[in-house]
């Protein structure tokens, strides 16, 4: 019997021989460069980023994606990074998307996590909560434009991200309310649809304000970090000084005008999540990966909320439909079955005064 890729034959239990039989040559798959073979509306579609701000990106994080040699013909940096905007663009599994690019599944799941590493790093420049009296006051401003709600900074929801069960005992915590496996992510939007913070390591059935009690921000608001500012927020979540919410039971015109007021003023963060995951469809189609992998999730849907911000930031209009990636349609008729907070009947606990006082002296004006 000959062997595959030895020297060496063993052709009777007495005697040996000793065959050169010569190794497969190296395949070496010749590299696609879709950054100049594409239109700019293909490359749109494909990859969710103009190639303006692909440029912009590449030359941020270059440095740590780059391959230390260009021996035995290594994947360049561009198409590194092309090939994970290709994941975040599809959500497909990654030996499809190495079928893209032209390279392995093994080398799909390395280059995916170094570059989404990279682009992670990027979190402090593109992420950051309005700090200054400066930055607060031009969020103030915007977002009393939409609906005339003053001293808005930002609104916070929760969004489900669809990803893989990964089994065993502790799996059932990721199942939502809506029945699939989700991480149930908090983020903090201004009014240009940009990301300010978000918070992404709760299973899906994890409640709203859980979330918000254990994350910084509420540390920093706790702190007075923001000055007097505040920000909206639904029904799911406490309302206290910092957090605006709706009133339940409205009793007076001015209450009305307030709800009224806030409602069209969260529909900043609605609208963000709407952008976000249409141009980052994996957040949709959900995240495979497998169990000894599952922390990667963090990063990955990070990666793309600082994509996003940078899409903002450079003016990307929304991409157009891919016609080969299906996203699921979610059950809608579930979004209601979050717990409610229950308010004080009485509304007399020190927490509701400041939302009191801002009907009595703002919106009782204006009617």
């Amino acid at each position: 019997m000959l062997a595959l890729y030895d020297e060496f034959v063993s052709s009777s239990d007495d005697e040996e021989e000793y065959v050169y039989i010569p190794r497969r040559p190296a395949l070496r798959r010749a590299q696609v460069n879709y950054f100049d073979l594409l239109s700019e509306p293909q490359f749109f579609m494909r990859f969710r980023l103009r190639k303006e701000t692909v440029a912009l990106l590449l030359a941020q994080i270059e440095p740590m994606i780059r391959t230390r040699t260009d021996r035995n013909n290594p994947i360049t940096p561009m198409n590194r990074l092309l090939l994970t905007l290709r994941f975040f663009a599809t959500g497909c599994f990654l030996v499809s998307t190495g079928d893209f690019i032209g390279v392995s599944k093994s080398s799909v799941e390395v280059i995916v996590w170094q570059v989404s590493q990279a682009i992670v790093s990027l979190r402090n420049q593109y992420i950051k909560m309005p700090t200054s009296e400066e930055e607060r006051a031009v969020a103030r401003s915007e977002f009393f434009d939409m609906a005339r709600f003053p001293r808005c900074i930002g609104a916070i929801d929760c969004t489900h991200v669809r990803i893989q069960s990964v089994g065993g005992p502790t799996s059932e915590i990721y199942r939502n309310r809506k029945g699939w496996f989700s991480k149930n992510v908090q983020v903090i939007g201004g009014p240009t649809l940009l990301i300010q913070d978000i918070v992404c390591r709760w299973p899906g059935a994890s409640h709203d304000q859980t979330i918000f009690n254990g994350s910084s921000v509420e540390q920093r608001f706790e702190q007075g970090d923001f000055g007097t500012d505040a920000i909206v927020g639904d029904t799911g979540y406490e309302t206290r000084s910092y957090i605006l919410t709706p009133v339940t039971n409205p009793n007076s015109e001015a209450a009305q005008l307030y709800n009224e007021s806030i409602v069209r003023t969260r529909q900043s963060i609605e609208r963000l999540f709407g952008v976000w995951k249409r141009r980052f469809p994996i957040l949709s189609v959900g995240i495979r990966l497998r169990k000894r992998t599952f922390f990667k999730n963090n990063f990955f849907i990070v990666a793309c909320a600082i994509l996003h911000n940078i899409a903002i930031l450079n003016k990307d209009e929304q991409p157009p439909v891919d016609p080969t990636v299906i996203i699921p349609q979610e059950q809608t008729e579930f979004d209601q079955a979050n717990p409610l907070i229950v308010p004080d009947p009485n509304e007399r606990n020190p927490r509701y005064r400041v939302r009191q006082a801002l009907i009595n002296d703002w919106f009782t004006t204006l009617i």
